[in-house]
C-alpha cells in the first residue's frame, strides 16, 4: 500500500542487503580487470609461458647450496695423572708473636739494640732502674749473716748444755730448751736464704732478655721512662723463619688434609699475585673444627725463609694438591661447550664434526679432566662456535695467526 511507511529497523536491514550486492559486483569486476592486465603483460594472445632456466645452470645452483667446510684447530685428547689442587686466598702468619713487657714497676735505665734487629733467644734488650731491688738483696743477705750467727751460739750452747748434763750440773729440760734455740735459728737461716733468692729474682727482672729469637718491631720506651708491671709493651719479637701461612680448606677435602698430616705434610704452594713469586712448604696443622658458618676448616702450612721474602700479613695466594686422578683423559677446557644439551665436545673424525656429550671430572687451569671420549680423539679447540653435528671441518694449517686465510687441511683422525 502506498503512503504507508515501514517501520525503521526493516528499512535499514534493505539497505544493507544492496550494499553488498553493490560490493560483490565491484569486486568481480576489479578480478576481471586485474586478470586482462596480467595476460597482456605475457603477451596478446592469451598463453603463458614461464621461463625455465638453461640446463647449463643446474650444477652452478647445487654448488651453490653445498656446505663450505668450517676452518678449526683441534687437540689430540691424552691420557695422564691429573693432579687436583685446593687454591684459597692465604694469610702469612708468624709461628710465635711475643709482645715483651716488665715484670715490676720501674724506670728504664737503657735499651741495648736498635728497632727492627734479630735478635737471639736470652739476648739482653733493656735494664731497668735495679738500685731498689739491690738494696733489697743487700738487706737478706745481712739479715741472712745475723740469724747465720745466731744459728752458731746456740749450737755452741747446745753442746755445752749437753756436757752439763753428762756432769749432772743441769737437767734435761734445760737440755731441751738449747735444743730449740738450735732448730728455731737453723729455720730462720733458711727464710734468710729463700729471701735472698726472691730479691735475686726480683733483680733478673730489672734485665730484660728476649723470649725467642725473631725480628725486633718498633721500640716503645726510652731510657727515663716509667713502665708499669705486665702492662706497658716495650717491644714485639716476632718470628721470620720458618714462618706460616693461614688459610682455609672446604669441608670435603678434611680427610685429605688429615691422612697428608701422617705422611709427614702435603706440599703446599704460595705465590705473591702481583709478582708471582712462589714458595713451597707443607701442610703442619688441621684445626679441631668446622666452621659452621663457612663450612670450612681452618689450616696451616710452614715455609723456610731464610731470606725473609714472606712478611707477616702479607697476602698470597695458596694452592694445595689433595690427591691425583690417575690415568685420566685430560683435555683443554676451552674445548668444553655448555649447552642446552648439557656439557658437549666436537670432535673431527673424516672430515666431519661429530658432537661428543662429556662429564668433567675436575677442571683446574687450562686443563679439564673428562669421560665420554677416548685418549687420541681430536677435539676441536678453535671455530666450534660455527659447528653442528655432521659439518665438514678442515684444520687450520700450523702457523696460521688465528684466521682462517693460511692453507688448511682436511681434519684427520
Amino acid at each position: 500500500m502506498t503512503g504507508i511507511r515501514e517501520p525503521g529497523d526493516a528499512c535499514l536491514v534493505r539497505i544493507l542487503r544492496r550494499y553488498r550486492k553493490i560490493m560483490t559486483i565491484a569486486r568481480f569486476r576489479f578480478c576481471v580487470v586485474c586478470s586482462l592486465a596480467v595476460a597482456s603483460l605475457f603477451g596478446c594472445g592469451g598463453k603463458t609461458e614461464v621461463a625455465s632456466p638453461p640446463a647449463s645452470s643446474a650444477p652452478a645452483a647445487a654448488a651453490t647450496v653445498a656446505i663450505a667446510p668450517i676452518t678449526v684447530t683441534t687437540v689430540r685428547a691424552q691420557k695422564r695423572d691429573l693432579p687436583v689442587l685446593i687454591e684459597a686466598a692465604g694469610t702469612v702468619t708468624p709461628l710465635t708473636s711475643v709482645d715483651v713487657k716488665p715484670q715490676v714497676n720501674s724506670v728504664v735505665s737503657k735499651v741495648h739494640f736498635r728497632e727492627g734487629q734479630f735478635v737471639k733467644s736470652g739476648e739482653l734488650l733493656f735494664t731497668l732502674d735495679a738500685r731498689n731491688d739491690e738494696a733489697n738483696l743487700a738487706k737478706a743477705q745481712a739479715q741472712l749473716a745475723r740469724d747465720k750467727a745466731a744459728l752458731d751460739d746456740a749450737q755452741r750452747q747446745f753442746a755445752r748444755s749437753q756436757q752439763l748434763l753428762s756432769q749432772n750440773f743441769i737437767s734435761q729440760g734445760a737440755v731441751d730448751t738449747t735444743r730449740t734455740l738450735v732448730d728455731s735459728q737453723a729455720a730462720a737461716v733458711a727464710a734468710d736464704q729463700a729471701a735472698i733468692d726472691a730479691s735475686r729474682v726480683a733483680l733478673s727482672y730489672d734485665r730484660v732478655s728476649a723470649p725467642n729469637a725473631g725480628r725486633a718491631g718498633a721500640v716503645n720506651v726510652y731510657p727515663g721512662t716509667s713502665v708499669q708491671a705486665n702492662q706497658t709493651v716495650l717491644v714485639t719479637i716476632t718470628q721470620l723463619d720458618p714462618i706460616a701461612v693461614a688459610f682455609s680448606i672446604p669441608q670435603r677435602n678434611l680427610g685429605d688434609a688429615l691422612a697428608a698430616l701422617k705422611d709427614g705434610g702435603a706440599m703446599v704452594s704460595a705465590r705473591f699475585p702481583d709478582t708471582g713469586e712462589r714458595f713451597d712448604g707443607r701442610l703442619k696443622f688441621v684445626d679441631n673444627a668446622v666452621d659452621a658458618n663457612s663450612g670450612s676448616v681452618k689450616v696451616k702450612a710452614v715455609f723456610d725463609n731464610h731470606q725473609g721474602r714472606l712478611w707477616p700479613g702479607a697476602f698470597v695466594e695458596v694452592s694445595q694438591t689433595v690427591s691425583v686422578l690417575k690415568e685420566t683423559v685430560v683435555v683443554p677446557q676451552a674445548a668444553i661447550i655448555q649447552s642446552a644439551r648439557g656439557t658437549i665436545v666436537f670432535v673431527t673424525a673424516e672430515g666431519k664434526a661429530l658432537l661428543k656429550p662429556v662429564k668433567v671430572l675436575y677442571a683446574h687451569g687450562d686443563d679439564a679432566a673428562v669421560s665420554g671420549i677416548e685418549p687420541g680423539d681430536l677435539v676441536v679447540l678453535d671455530g666450534k662456535q660455527n659447528l653442528r653435528p655432521g659439518s665438514p671441518v678442515v684444520e687450520r694449517a700450523k702457523g696460521d695467526a688465528g684466521t682462517a686465510t693460511g692453507k688448511a687441511r682436511p681434519a684427520t683422525p
